[in-house]
């Protein structure tokens, strides 16, 4: 979503990187530059001003250290003001004394309210409480019965009724108690556009439930009508949070810039697709780095707990170091990885990377090919892959719609993977359970990354482990010099 915005800031740091001491027309320059990006960016105007206000005063004051260059120092500025931009922190959800606590949902039609509704309720049950959602969008056909079947997806109950969604809401809160549900997460009606039976209806609604929180849903791609929805809907209803959806579309970003300083309100929740555990809290400061390219592997390790047990991974490494490491082995690693999102935008995530490398598109094909080839195998061929001989690879071709020379390559690559790591020896598994050891007594669980890291001696090897299909992906990180733990670098 953020890519042009991104390379906006990359091409403007570039320049600065060989400059000295900053003068103050130096300073306009990148501030002209600055406002133009955040502007095609259709950010608001207000907003360009006043963070271009802020920005041009600490780089001119007596804040900058004459211990850091020109580009460093204006990372550094930019980077604390997008945060402070942004809404400076992240959102803290706290729960009502007396359950249930009620959670409103607001926002247009098409939107994606309903959908968000399901994504909140997951979250919730995620963070240990008992949610209930409630059908109280009785205008659009089919509203209650999409919610159940997203409840139904998620293990949350669903509450409504053919009254009116005034009833609806009240009784869902009775309801809720009767069955000792903690949170309530009403979903209500949208228009096309705003008008004035919405907004009656919407407020008689939240007077009737009195909500612990009013979420607007904000359709990213609107752009600016994003930044006038929040605020006639604010003026009606007193929101406490935004959520900001397709956060994954290629919308410029001006929205999510603009509605925290526009409106006086955070984003608390952000949509990152289609599928209902695509939904996370919003970070401010994960955002700011990702926009000004330092990636955000806070997020990266998130992603990565959620996806790999801990108890696995070092069974995993056990068997990788012993050289007992199996393709049935590597394919749930394979699989655990596919979680957390697509490979592009896990190496959007990763600082450092270069352009052309984050540019490069990894879809699901590439790896279900790999996928695909492996469970084509019997099950000794994948214990023992080094007894597929010439008339098991076509067999196995033919199974997997590949050809026998794609068979060959992964087999190779992979006895060559599991042979190096043999030969690391047990140095690198120890080091492994000491890491597993101490992430476990801090969360009670997981690894900080769910990855396994060997570090130390490593020996010398003329290749990498690389898959068929992602040697794109690999010949630019080698270009850029870029190394992954664990592996070999290439000489």
């Amino acid at each position: 979503m953020f890519e042009a915005l991104s390379d906006r800031f990359e091409g403007i740091f570039k320049r600065l990187r060989n400059s000295g001491r900053l003068t103050a027309e130096e300073v306009d320059e990148v501030l002209r530059e600055i406002r133009v990006a955040l502007l095609e960016a259709d950010v608001n105007i207000g907003v360009v001003r006043s963070l271009q206000g802020r920005i041009r005063e600490r780089c001119v004051g007596d804040e900058l250290s004459g211990a850091l260059t020109a580009s460093q120092q204006i990372i550094k500025i930019v980077n604390e003001e997008l945060v402070a931009t942004l809404g400076g922190e992240t959102m803290r959800i706290t729960y009502a004394s007396k359950p249930p606590t009620v959670v409103l949902m607001a926002g247009l039609q098409g939107a994606g309210k309903t959908t968000n509704s399901a994504k909140l309720a997951k979250w919730f049950k995620a963070q240990g409480r008992h949610p209930l959602l409630v059908g109280a969008d009785l205008q659009r056909p089919a509203a209650v019965e999409q919610l159940r079947t997203l409840g139904g997806q998620i293990g949350v109950p669903v509450y409504s009724s053919a009254t009116d969604p005034v009833s609806v809401a009240s009784e869902a809160i009775a309801e809720a108690r009767r069955l000792g549900l903690d949170v309530v997460i009403v979903d209500t009606a949208g228009r096309l556009a705003i008008d004035a039976a919405l907004m009656a209806e919407v407020r008689q609604i939240s007077e009737a439930v009195q909500p612990d929180y009013t979420f607007l849903v904000i359709d990213a791609m609107l752009g600016q009508d994003a930044v006038n929805v929040a605020k006639s809907f604010h003026d009606t209803l007193e929101l406490d949070g935004v959520i900001l959806t397709k956060l994954d579309g290629d919308a410029r970003g001006g929205a999510a810039l603009s509605v925290k300083e526009v409106v006086g309100r955070p984003i608390a929740f952000a949509s990152t697709g289609e599928k209902l555990d695509e939904f996370e809290p919003f970070h401010p400061d994960r955002l700011a780095g990702r926009i000004l390219g330092m990636g955000d592997m806070l997020t990266l390790i998130e992603k990565a707990e959620a996806a790999f047990e801990s108890d696995q991974a070092e069974e995993a490494a056990q068997r990788l170091m012993d050289g007992t490491f199996t393709l049935e082995d590597f394919v749930e690693q394979l699989n655990a990885v596919r979680k957390m999102g697509s490979l592009s935008s896990i190496l959007g995530m990763m600082p450092g990377i270069p352009k052309e490398v984050r540019d490069v598109e990894i879809g699901d094909k590439e790896v279900g090919r790999v996928e695909a080839i492996i469970h084509s195998m019997t099950v000794q061929e994948r214990t023992r892959p080094e007894i597929i001989d010439t008339s098991r690879r076509t067999r196995i071709a033919r199974g997997s719609g590949t050809n026998p020379t794609e068979v060959a390559q992964l087999i190779s690559q992979f006895m060559e993977m599991r042979k190096m790591m043999q030969s690391m020896g047990g140095g690198a598994m120890k080091r492994v359970k000491k890491k597993t050891k101490k992430a476990k007594g801090k969360k009670g669980g997981g690894s900080p990354s769910g990855r396994v890291s060997a570090k130390g001696t490593q020996p010398e090897v003329k290749k990498a482990f690389r898959l068929p299909g992602l040697d794109p992906v690999a010949d630019q990180l080698e270009k850029a010099g870029i190394e992954i733990p664990g592996l070999p670098r290439i000489d």
